[in-house]
């Protein structure tokens, strides 16, 4: 195994190894305990026009093979994000690079965090997050169907000539071939994957299940070691039937992890839950990679 520096989005990465959306806030909530320049790059919390204050707690809930979350995009909006923490980021990385995830309720949500911090010379490239519900088309996600992903990466492309990875679900029908609908409207890769619905009882304060789960019981997204053999699998069918390239994500807690998503043909990897546990893997998993 090396740690070969990775070229994506027309820029060199240190290492493949990024945090995911969502480990690690904006990076000031961790610089205390990791050393974010050390890795790849990070990829923000996710932003939306509006803050957001989540859903109740609790939102996560471990079990044996991982954790459901049910955050519900909590984030201080794109005003903040735009002067508070992308200055901050631009003021304290010299050498990981920063991915921005855009959420939203409407394709215009995405539109206006996009188009509010395009001119920022700190993001590398904007990462879409599909999986969320579609308000306009009944609360359908927008990476569910080709005619909802079309739009969004389309009216995305449109508004900034910056780099794009559209985050995609492995829960539907056909993920290579929606991988192909994002290359079409102009993306750049496909972040796979994200988390998967699930839920258990009484467990989160999602009391909806709007999260992602199954009705009244708390759902949420499930991620955590359960999802490495399902975020290798997309992967593998991705590269094989599209061609482009992908960030890994799901279920990554060592090297050997990595390792399994950059012979399926990842660029790079993100890794999450295993972040949440303890800051610190990333950079264990980064220097593991440099020793081969």
């Amino acid at each position: 195994m090396t740690a070969a520096a990775r070229d994506l989005f027309g820029v060199t990465f240190q290492n493949p190894v990024l945090l995911a959306s969502g480990t690690a806030g904006f990076g000031r909530e961790v610089r205390d305990v990791i050393d974010l320049d050390a890795l790849g790059g990070i990829v923000t919390k996710a932003v939306t026009p509006e803050p957001r204050r989540g859903h109740a707690a609790p939102r996560v809930a471990e079990f044996p093979g991982g954790m459901l979350n049910a955050v519900g995009l909590a984030n201080p909006g794109l005003a903040a994000v735009r002067d508070e923490e992308l200055p901050w980021l631009a003021a304290h990385l010299r050498r990981a690079r920063v991915l921005v995830n855009v959420a939203g309720a409407t394709v215009d949500d995405y539109v206006t965090v996009i188009r509010g911090l395009a001119a920022s010379a700190v993001i590398t490239a904007f990462e879409l997050n599909a999986s969320c519900p579609n308000t306009s088309a009944g609360g359908l996600e927008f990476g569910a169907t080709p005619e909802g992903l079309r739009e969004l990466v389309r009216r995305c492309r449109d508004v900034s000539s910056k780099p794009m990875t559209v985050k995609l679900s492995p829960v539907v029908p056909d993920l290579a071939a929606l991988a192909q609908v994002a290359r079409d409207e102009g993306a750049d890769a496909v972040t796979l994957v994200n988390t998967i619905p699930g839920t258990l009882s009484y467990r989160l304060g999602n009391g909806s299940g709007s999260g992602g789960g199954g009705g009244g019981g708390g759902g949420g997204g499930l991620s955590g070691p359960a999802l490495l053999p399902i975020g290798v699998l997309a992967t593998r069918r991705v590269i094989a039937r599209v061609g482009m390239p992908v960030i890994g994500v799901g279920g990554i807690r060592t090297a050997r992890d990595v390792q399994e998503y950059l012979t399926a043909g990842a660029t790079l990897v993100a890794i999450g839950t295993a972040a949440l546990a303890d800051p610190r893997v990333p950079g264990r998993v980064a220097r593991e990679l440099a020793r081969g």
